[in-house]
C-alpha cells in the first residue's frame, strides 16, 4: 500500500506560479509512474501530466503544455508539479497518483494509488 500526500496548493493571481509536492510513504517510489490529475466540481477528473519511473520521460495535457513541469526526486520519495503562468481555468483540486505499470498513461482508472488532493485557486 502506498500513501500519497499532496501539498503546496493555495490561492494565486493569474500569471503566478505554484509548485505542488506529492510525498510518498514508500521508499520505492522509483517503482511507480507518477501522474497529476485535477478535478473541478461537477466534472470528471482530468489528466494533467505524467512522468516515468526514472524521471527522463514526461507527457502533458495540451492545456498545460509549456506552462507546467512535472519532475521527481526518487531519493526524497517525492513528485512535483511546477505550475507557471497560471490561469483561472486552472482552478481545481489537484491529485497525484501512482501507477505500477511502466507506460505513461493518462486514464484515471489505470492508476493504483491516489492522494487526497490539494486545492489550487487562481484569481483573475
Amino acid at each position: 500500500q502506498v500513501q500519497l500526500v499532496e501539498s503546496g496548493g493555495g490561492l494565486v493571481q493569474a500569471g503566478g506560479s505554484l509548485t505542488l509536492s506529492c510525498a510518498a510513504s514508500t521508499r520505492t517510489i522509483s517503482s511507480y509512474v507518477m501522474g497529476w490529475f485535477r478535478q473541478v466540481p461537477g466534472k470528471e477528473r482530468e489528466f494533467v501530466a505524467v512522468i516515468n519511473r526514472s524521471g527522463d520521460s514526461t507527457y502533458y495535457a495540451d492545456s498545460v503544455k509549456g506552462r507546467f513541469t512535472i519532475f521527481r526526486d526518487n531519493a526524497k520519495n517525492t513528485a512535483y508539479l511546477r505550475m507557471n503562468l497560471l490561469k483561472p481555468e486552472d482552478t481545481a483540486v489537484y491529485y497525484c497518483a501512482a501507477d505500477r505499470g511502466i507506460m505513461l498513461r493518462t486514464t484515471v482508472s489505470t492508476y493504483d494509488y491516489w492522494g487526497q488532493g490539494t486545492q489550487v485557486t487562481v484569481s483573475s
